[in-house]
Parts: C-alpha cells; structure tokens; sequence
C-alpha cells in the first residue's frame, strides 16, 4: 500500500513539474487575435489542470518539496486566490523553507485579492526569512502595497528605503502611481530615475507613455518618443501601441497614424487603438475606412474593436452607420453584444437627440440596462427637455445607488431645469447627510515641461490675480464679439450677474487664460478636463479661437474637440 502511494505520488510531482515548466511558455500566439486572450487560455488550461492535481487531501508532503509548493503556489495566484497564501502556510507548517520564488507569488495573490492587511503579514514573512534585500520580493512588495487601498504611501516608502533598487523597481513603483490615477507623479520618478543613473527597458517606456496620455502631455510623450529613438530601447508591438495610444489621447492623430503606419507588424490591439483615437476625435468616416481595411486585411474584430466602432459612430452623429455595426458583431462574427455595445448604441440616439427612440431601444434590450445607460438617458432627458422622464430615471437612480453622488447630481441638475429650487435643495441636503460631494471640474494645461491643474473657483494659483485680469479682457473682447453667457447652465438660485461670474471661473477658462499668458501668439493651446465640457465654456473657447488666432484642443471626460477660428470640430454636437 505504500508503496502504491509513493508510486501515484511521484507521478503526481513529475506530472506537476511538467506542468510548471509549460505555464512559462504562450500558445503559439495568433497575432490576429487579442494577446490578453491567448495568454488567459493557456493560463486557465494549466490552472484546471494544475488544481485538479493538487487535490489530494491525504497527500504525504514528505514526499514534497519547495519547488512543488511554489507550482501549487503559482497556479492559486494566477486566480488571484487566497489559497496561495493557505498553501505558504502549509509548505510552513510541513517544515519546508520557501526560497526567492516562493512570496513573489504569493505577493502576486495578495495583489489580486487587495488586502492591504494580508499582504503586511506576508510581508512580515518574507522579512523573517531573510528576504528584506532581496530585489525581486521587495519589486514584488512594492507591486502588492500599490495594488491595495491606502496602500501607495506603503508602497513609497518601501520603494525609497530599498538598498538594492533595480530599473524594476522604478518600473513598478511608476506602474504603481499610473493604477492609482497619479500619472503626475509618474512622470516626476520618471525624472528621478533618469538622474538616478538607472536605464528604463520597454516596460518603463509603456508605463511613462500611459501616464503622458492620462495627463495629456504631449511635448513629454513626443521627448519619450526620441528618447527611445536615441537610446535603442527594444521596440515591440506593445510599446508601438502605446504610442499610438498616447498620441491619439494626446489630441495628435497625425503621430498616431505615423506610427500605426510604420509599424511592419501589426495586431488586432494596433488597429483597435487607432479606431479608438479616430472615436475620440470624433473622426467617424476615417475610423469606419479603418475599419473596413482591417477586415480587408484578414484581422477578425473582437469585442474591443466593435467598442470602438460603435463609439466613432455615435461621437460623430453617424447614427445608421452604428446600428449596421451593432448588427453585424451578431450575424457576421456570432459576437453577443455586451453592455458595453448596448450602451454605445443608446449613447449614439441620445447624441442624435433621438431620447424616445433611445428609451424603446433599452427597454428591447435582452439584458438589464446598468446605471451608466440610465445616467446617458437622463443627461438627454435634461439637454433636450424630457424633464418628467429624466426626474422618474434619475430618482430611480439615487434609490438604487444611494452612495453613488453622480446621481444625485443628475437629480439635482433635472430639478434646477425645472425651477424647482426646493427639491434641489432637498436633494443637496441629502448628499450632505450621506457625505457625498460632487466631483468638481478640473483641467491639466502641459506648459514648458510643467503640468498645471486649475479647479473651477480655485483662488490658489500664484497668478491668479493676472489670471483674473486676463479673464476680464477675454470676457471684454468676447462681448464685443457677440457672446453671450449661457446662465442656463449654472443650476443655481441666484441673480444672472452672479451667474455669469461662476461661469467666467471654470477651469478651463482659466487654463486658457493662463496658456494666452505664458505662451506666444499664434500657438495651440491643450488642455484636459475630467468632466464633460459646458454649454457655455463650449461657445466660449469658439469666441476665444477667433480672437486670439489660436487653434484650442480641449480633452474632456468624453471625446475631443479641435476649436480653431470659432468652429469645433464636433459641430455643437457632443
């Protein structure tokens, strides 16, 4: 008996060997299809049949050793699972000693399940058994303090009294700040390591180059292009993609399809993030003839690229164009449309100002609709006037998603429309109670290798009193103009003079004032706003285009708009 024991055991390790030694290897990847999905099917394979293997409640882990952990180890944090942990502390307690291999997988899971407080005890661990200068657990520890809520000032600190730091680390401790939604303070590490001495490699690049299209940093992410030029770094299709993901969110389409065009070898992800920065920029002819060329050129789209069609077609009013698409992903490529697709459909009605056809669309939809297609009905409802049916849609809202403010704020903002000043009030109140607060405007302006945030009302800038004067001559030479404030928008109870100066200290406008200030005539201005452009700010920038001879590229929470001799090139639609 035994013997037989000891026999299907050591099947069993050779077996799980040989499956390790497989996870390090991809299918042969097919380039027309999504990476991300290649490598999840070989790693969910191997993972099925790792688990099954490891199975065996009566095992003799005498038998065991520290290399078949880690594999047991492995195959748990690639599901994220908190057995990996489990299995640290049975490799442990069955008096085995982990090895350099051992936590970065087990910090991996850690990382995936976000508990901040597991993580420190395995750190704890890791410290107890002699691994406190080992680079690639602290990398790993970093990665894992990063991927945990309240965990990124852990995280730094880590990563500053490292002693034995490597380009890794600076990679990740950057990829860490671009996760969190600080791509500011990627960039600035990102300086740090270049005087630091240390080489950034291809993973550094792609991470800088995601915080450079976050911020909307153009002239930083043109100096990382050279820079890769200059110093030789290995160009693979992930680090063209993301050049052409960073020029597209940077308002240069032109560099976009510079690259895309000079790449030898492409993937369905290339194509899809030069469709997507054509929807963006509200480019929908361009981005439907790309892609038709892709199709041509025997790519299949995925999920992904069918997003970005139909986005294209809704920023640009291409309205019967989506709805062939929509189609098409379902009777062409057997694609079931998710709540993604559904959304960009109703999205696209409620643009062509089609809300009732919008409304029957959802309630045909063979799925629950989510709150972002009720949140898009209910902005229709209030632009166009369906105030009854935005009020019933938006109160359903704030009942089922009573922590979520944007609800409240749609509520809010239906009520102003209306003049119902008391109910507005009400619901103010409630946000108050509950310590909800309304997500204020902001915008990022890149000037001279510095980015600038501005936030509407804000009074803290070191130039604001210039700032404020040269706000006063805009608005002067805007009158002049013809402009006219668009009070509608502020869904205040207060007098049209006092209306008319909040609307004058939006961020945007005074992003613009202080770009007219600091930078010479005639050149284009960028910045980036977290929330969809007003009304008024809109018509404002076209005024301020005109006058000031300046071509003005805004980015806000949705798509762009290219203002030059007071025209946008969404044409008021958006």
């Amino acid at each position: 008996m035994l013997l037989s024991r000891r026999f299907g055991q050591s099947r069993h390790n050779k077996l799980v060997r040989r499956l390790a030694g497989s996870l390090s290897f991809d299918l042969i990847p097919d380039r027309k299809l999504n990476p991300i999905v290649n490598r999840r099917v070989t790693e969910q394979s191997c993972l099925s049949l790792l688990q099954s293997c490891c199975t065996w409640s009566d095992a003799d882990t005498k038998l065991y050793d520290t290399f078949l952990f880690n594999t047991i180890i492995r195959s748990y944090a690639l599901n994220k699972d908190i057995k990996a942990v489990h299995s640290l502390n049975w490799m442990l307690n069955s008096g085995y000693i982990p090895n350099e291999f051992t936590y970065p997988f087990v910090l991996k899971a850690c990382a995936g399940i976000g508990d901040l407080r597991l993580g420190q005890a395995v750190h704890g661990s890791a410290v107890k058994f002699g691994f406190k200068d080992n680079s690639h657990v602290m990398n790993t520890l970093v990665h894992m303090y990063g991927s945990c809520a309240r965990g990124i000032t852990f995280a730094r600190n880590l990563f500053d009294k490292m002693q034995k730091q490597d380009s890794v680390s600076w990679s990740v401790m950057m990829g860490v700040y671009v996760r969190a939604g600080e791509p500011a303070h990627a960039v600035e590490l990102f300086r740090k390591m270049q005087v630091s001495g240390f080489r950034p490699d291809e993973v550094t690049m792609i991470l800088i180059l995601s915080a450079c299209a976050d911020l909307g940093a153009l002239e930083c992410g043109k100096w990382i292009e050279s820079f890769i030029m200059k110093e030789k770094i290995k160009t693979s299709i992930e680090l063209y993609n993301s050049l052409i993901d960073m020029f597209a969110k940077c308002g240069d389409m032109d560099s976009a399809l510079r690259v895309f065009r000079g790449m030898d070898d492409k993937t369905i992800v290339s194509w899809t993030s030069v469709i997507g920065g054509m929807a963006m920029h509200g480019f929908g002819l361009e981005a439907v003839s790309l892609f038709e060329e892709m199709m041509n050129v025997g790519f299949v789209p995925d999920e992904v690229a069918f997003i970005g069609i139909l986005s294209a077609c809704s920023h640009s009013g291409l309205v019967q164009e989506g709805q062939k698409y929509f189609y098409l992903m379902k009777e062409k490529f057997g694609i079931q449309p998710k709540i993604e697709h559904y959304g960009c459909v109703v999205d696209s009605l409620c643009r062509a100002r089609l809300v009732k056809e919008a409304v029957e669309f959802v309630d045909k939809m063979p799925i629950a609709p989510n709150s972002i297609i009720w949140r898009t009905l209910t902005s229709a409802c209030r632009a166009q006037e369906e105030l009854e049916l935005g009020e019933r849609i938006s109160a359903r809202l704030v009942k089922e998603e009573p922590r979520v403010d944007a609800n409240y704020v749609l509520l809010s903002n239906i009520y102003a429309k209306m003049s119902c000043w008391e109910k507005k009030t009400q619901i103010r109140e409630e946000m108050d109670i509950r310590g909800l607060r309304k997500v204020p405007g902001t915008t990022l302006i890149e000037l001279h290798n510095e980015i600038y945030e501005f936030v509407a009302g804000d009074k803290s800038h070191d130039q604001y009193k210039e700032i404020c004067e040269m706000l006063d001559e805009m608005g002067k030479e805007m009158k002049r103009a013809g402009y006219s404030a668009s009070i509608s928008e502020i869904l205040l109870d207060i007098d049209d003079e006092d209306k008319e100066d909040a609307l004058n200290r939006h961020s945007e406008k005074l992003a613009i004032a202080f770009a007219l200030m600091r930078t010479p005539p005639g050149a284009p201005i960028r910045i980036v706003k977290n929330l969809r452009v007003c009304i008024d700010c809109h018509s404002a920038t076209k005024f301020i285009s005109k006058i000031y001879k300046r071509e003005i590229l805004v980015r806000d929470r949705n798509r762009f708009h290219h203002f030059k001799d007071g025209v946008c090139s969404c044409r008021d639609f958006w």
